[in-house]
């Protein structure tokens, strides 16, 4: 550091003198002239026996340093490029008539390009992009250097254009090389693509490449899925399967990325035929399917619930030999468990760890959450245990997962002792572990736990969700306080939770228990004007409601509407319909019942006899 400071303070004292001896020039005599030659000669000898800051020391030298003087410097073949270099930069540090101009740049460009020193050569090619004012002045400079010369330099000057984002200028250069008739380098080209497309400029992409099509530049299979890619993440996708057809003709052979982009595309629209016709040209084109495209296959049959067809993909892989990798085997150890296939998800998980293929914490979430789904929660916890082991990463998803199995079994305990561990690993609570957990206190009574988690989750400024509020609600109403039930019931959708049809579902049941239909009924209309289908809970809470109130024939009538659309009545909602027909008197109807219950082969319980038998005793029979 102290030596770049000296340097600067030495050039500084430079500058000012040689501002002084141009003034004091006035009042003495002139000098003996020296020709530029001479001049450039000496600090050429000078430079090949010293080191440039030692230049500093010997400012005579520079008195007679001129552009010309410069270019001479620069361009001597006995003088090391690197000696060049070095005094190329030192002059830079000059703010006077010392700094070297474009002409000793351009010369200088020349010395790298002879060495092949390319890199070096771009680099001050950026900054004389900066420094000169239009690609003309420019291009005046070097008109009369040699071609094979031109046509690097010019290459280059394209791509630094393009980094700085100058495409305009960029594309000057490319008319003036297509105009002279030099040889355009296809990866510059590229470069000029690529840097269109990232910036979403596809017209201006397109542009290129038909310029480059015009212009004769060699097209590669790699210019053309650039332009492809382009053209699929704008949504035409048709255009760019046109191209690709059109440069079949022309003889260039697109790999399989190039159809992977273009499945890609078609994949994320749910599109099986267009899928289907892009690999119908590969195959008539014969390029295999690669790690990609099978990826993309299995993807798109995922989304479209086509399990069984995603897993015959991956063992089509592993029969061809294609590459595969801990991604593909967790993805499918994923799906296998979301169709309960666990069994096959433990095999493949045992062949990942025999390829040597290390589990990551993505693998061991997708086999315990497989495994707490089928109610193995001992197995789930000696994964666990195998993760830590391993060193491998316990994640939230993971201690949510956990949490989650535990509470479907109702092990609370278990639950939360899950909870300390990951409270003790640094992992915060989030709603989902609020509320996962409130749950399963409610579904066990132990309603005032139930309302401190969600109170706890309150303080800790998680943010309530339509699932919390539900959970919430559900509590008040099974303690039988509606109407704090309902304060929530309008307050929750002023927060940003808006009721689902479960919500509505509780909120129905309450109040058809509390014997008021009316307001049942209402929340009903409503629930149906947001666009929420009652379902048979609702049904069978609305039946029970309309039984309670002596309004048999209404019950009725709700109970043919849920068979109309189709909806499931329960032995639950015959036991309602039973005791309702029962508690009216109307025997024949409440035993045409008992008969379709016992032929759907629902099982019949006492309250069921207990209501027949009452019915016989009714005025009405």
């Amino acid at each position: 550091m102290n030596k770049e400071i000296k340097t600067i303070m030495s050039s500084a004292k430079l500058s000012r003198l040689f501002n002084n001896i141009t003034t004091t020039q006035k009042h003495k005599p002139s000098p003996l002239p020296i020709s530029d030659k001479e001049t450039a000669a000496k600090i050429t000898t000078y430079l090949k026996n010293s080191t440039v800051t030692k230049l500093q020391s010997n400012p005579s030298l520079l008195f007679n340093l001129n552009p010309n003087v410069t270019r001479l410097v620069l361009s001597s073949p006995s003088l090391p490029t690197q000696s060049c270099i070095d005094f190329f930069k030192f002059l830079n540090t000059f703010e006077s008539h010392l700094k070297p101009d474009l002409t000793a740049a351009i010369t200088l460009s020349h010395r790298l390009y002879t060495d092949k020193r390319f890199r070096e050569m771009k680099s001050l090619l950026n900054s004389i992009a900066a420094a000169t004012d239009g690609v003309e002045i420019l291009i005046g400079k070097v008109y009369d250097q040699k071609v094979e010369f031109l046509e690097t330099f010019f290459d280059l000057m394209i791509r630094v254009y393009v980094d700085k984002g100058m495409f305009q200028e960029g594309l000057r250069v490319f008319d003036y090389m297509v105009e002279k008739g030099m040889r355009i380098d296809e990866r510059s080209c590229i470069v000029f693509l690529v840097a269109a497309k990232k910036r979403g400029e596809i017209d201006f992409c397109l542009e290129v490449f038909k310029r480059m099509v015009d212009a004769g530049v060699r097209i590669t299979v790699y210019s053309l899925t650039i332009v492809v890619e382009g053209l699929c993440r704008r949504g035409e996708v048709e255009k760019s399967r046109k191209i690709v057809r059109e440069f079949c003709g022309k003889g260039i052979k697109p790999e399989a990325y190039t159809y992977n982009t273009i499945i890609n595309a078609y994949v994320k629209n749910r599109d099986f035929s267009g899928v289907e016709e892009v690999l119908k040209e590969m195959r008539k084109r014969g390029v295999g399917y690669n790690k990609v495209t099978y990826t993309l296959l299995m993807e798109l049959n995922v989304k479209n619930g086509r399990m069984v067809d995603a897993e015959k993909l991956f063992d089509e892989m592993r029969e061809r030999g294609v590459e595969l990798d801990v991604y593909l085997y967790t993805s499918v150890i994923s799906w296998c468990c979301r169709r309960g296939n666990v069994k096959r998800a433990f095999l493949l998980f045992d062949e990942l760890v025999e390829k040597g293929f290390s589990p990551s914490s993505h693998t061991y979430g997708a086999l315990i959450d497989g495994v707490c789904k089928v109610g193995e929660m001992g197995a789930a916890e000696i994964l666990m245990n195998e993760m830590q082991s391993r060193g491998v990463d316990i994640t939230k998803v993971v201690f949510n997962t956990l949490i989650n199995g535990f509470c479907r079994k109702r092990m609370i305990d278990e639950a939360l002792t899950i909870y300390d561990v990951m409270e003790k690993k640094g992992f915060e609570a989030d709603v989902f572990t609020f509320n996962t957990i409130a749950s399963c206190l409610n579904r066990l009574k132990r309603y005032d736990e139930a309302k401190q988690w969600i109170f706890r989750m309150m303080e800790g400024g998680v943010r309530l969700n339509t699932v919390s509020y539900t959970n919430l609600i559900d509590v008040y109403c099974k303690e039988g306080n509606v109407e704090e039930a309902k304060r929530l019931f309008v307050e929750m959708s002023n927060k940003g939770a808006e009721p689902n049809a479960i919500t509505y579902n509780v909120m129905i049941d309450a109040y058809c228990k509390k014997g008021k239909v009316k307001e049942a009924r209402k929340l009903r209309a409503q629930m149906e004007a947001k666009g929420m289908h009652p379902d048979s809970y609702t049904y069978t809470s609305l039946i029970h409601a309309e039984c309670i109130a002596d309004n048999v024939d209404e019950a009725l009538k709700l109970f043919k509407e849920m068979g109309s659309k189709g909806l499931d009545q329960s032995s639950v909602t015959y036991t309602v319909m039973i005791s309702g027909l029962s508690k009216a008197g109307k025997s024949d109807e409440a035993f045409g019942f008992y008969d379709e219950m016992k032929r759907k082969g629902y099982t019949i319980d006492n309250k069921v006899y207990t209501a027949l038998v009452g019915s016989m005793h009714s005025p009405e029979t």
